[in-house]
């Protein structure tokens, strides 16, 4: 992603993509899953159908969550969820048959938003882009089955190979694709992600007041926000949380994998049931407001290929502190502080340096602030349709 000249890219971009274009998209993830990819997938449609309302995005989905797609972002008039003919949940609709739907709808340009893109697009005509947003399986293979690692690398590798573009998601994620994959960099496309336009809005005090009641939190917490899992290191901030000041306790929000049980252990061991709350099944809505009333935002995860929480946090105005060796550092800037995801003593510092300096913290959020205009979604967005025009135009061109 370049650090642009703004505005006038953003109206090149829009003038360009005036004629009508019909965009595929894999929505399997968009019409089921309710966070994470599921969230990218829906974001990166809503973005581009509201920003380039001229084009016909068409969502291909071999089965749908009955809630999901009550969301707006279904009913609007450029957007066209596509099914199988007959009911089919096999993955061999989404791998090939798929393929025979898309000629049919005319579509000249396909998004595979996770990993993945079907076969046999290229001798059909059709130009395709595929999202990668991690190659962790292959980074930290530990972290996973064999047999996972398997399918994942196989579907991955194939998308890499035969897409006509790769849109990265972090640079850490574009050296990751040239090291396990040997793609020529300049098949490669840096796209960041954005977060929610909620987090951008400041939560009034009194619906602050109402979710902390509704939560129960406390007037000083630190917060971690993600999947609890072995990879996200959530151990490391427990075992940090004896050595910081007894009045601030630390709210978790995610997913509980059988990691949570050895967080639990640990919890119990040193004393802090009072200080550690778990949320679960938190409406989304909830999120902006939890974030701005945290004093400090902590995500010390071993290997990321982004890292949106951070993204959120800067957003909602809160310090971060995140962890060094992978991508955190592209997603919190210069002015958020890193620390070891091994190192308890690293952490315990950098937290305390945080809530001792009212100087640096009023200093990390000023500079946070500005940082993470970079991510804005009109710009993202327009950098995908530059993308996806610069294909097109290459096909045209050829012909």
């Amino acid at each position: 992603m370049q650090e642009n000249n703004g505005n006038h890219n953003l109206d090149k971009t829009i003038s360009q993509s005036s004629a009508l274009m019909k965009i595929g998209f894999d929505g399997k993830r968009a019409t089921n899953n309710c966070t994470g990819l599921g969230n990218y997938s829906r974001s990166l449609i809503e973005h581009l159908s509201t920003q380039f309302p001229m084009n016909e995005y068409y969502v291909y989905t071999p089965k749908v969550n009955a809630n999901i797609i009550k969301l707006p972002l279904f009913t609007k008039e450029n957007i066209r969820l596509k099914l199988p003919a007959k009911k089919n949940i096999s993955p061999v609709w989404r791998s090939v048959e798929i393929v025979l739907q898309l000629v049919k709808d005319k579509v000249a340009l396909f998004h595979g938003l996770s990993h993945e893109i079907p076969f046999g697009l290229k001798e059909h005509g059709i130009k395709s882009v595929v999202t990668i947003h991690d190659l962790i399986f292959l980074v930290k293979p530990n972290y996973y089955t064999f047999f996972d690692r398997l399918i994942y690398k196989y579907k991955s590798k194939y998308a890499c190979k035969h897409a006509d573009r790769i849109v990265a998601i972090s640079e850490q994620t574009k050296k990751d694709i040239v090291r396990f994959y040997r793609i020529d960099p300049a098949k490669i496309e840096v796209i960041y992600q954005s977060c929610d336009e909620q987090f951008e809005t400041t939560v009034e005090e009194n619906e602050q007041e109402f979710i902390r009641k509704k939560y129960q939190l406390p007037q000083k917490y630190l917060l971690n926000v993600g999947t609890i899992e072995s990879r996200k290191n959530l151990l490391l901030l427990i075992k940090a949380l004896p050595l910081i000041d007894k009045e601030y306790s630390l709210v978790v929000i995610g997913k509980e994998t059988t990691y949570a049980k050895l967080v639990t252990k640990e919890i119990n061991s040193l004393g802090l049931q009072n200080r550690v709350i778990f949320l679960k099944d938190v409406p989304f809505k909830d999120f902006p407001g939890i974030y701005q009333m945290a004093d400090i935002f902590i995500y010390p995860s071993f290997y990321e290929g982004f890292g949106i929480p951070i993204i959120e946090a800067l957003h909602s105005k809160i310090p971060v502190i995140a962890a060094t060796g992978s991508c955190l550092e592209e997603a919190g800037g210069p002015d958020s502080l890193y620390i070891n995801p091994t190192n308890v003593s690293d952490l315990v510092h950098k937290i305390d340096l945080i809530l001792k300096d009212e100087n640096l913290r009023d200093l990390m959020i000023v500079n946070g602030s500005q940082y993470v205009k970079r991510f804005d979604k009109a710009l993202v967005t327009a950098e995908l349709m530059d993308c996806y025009l610069n294909m097109i135009n290459q096909k045209r061109n050829k012909n």
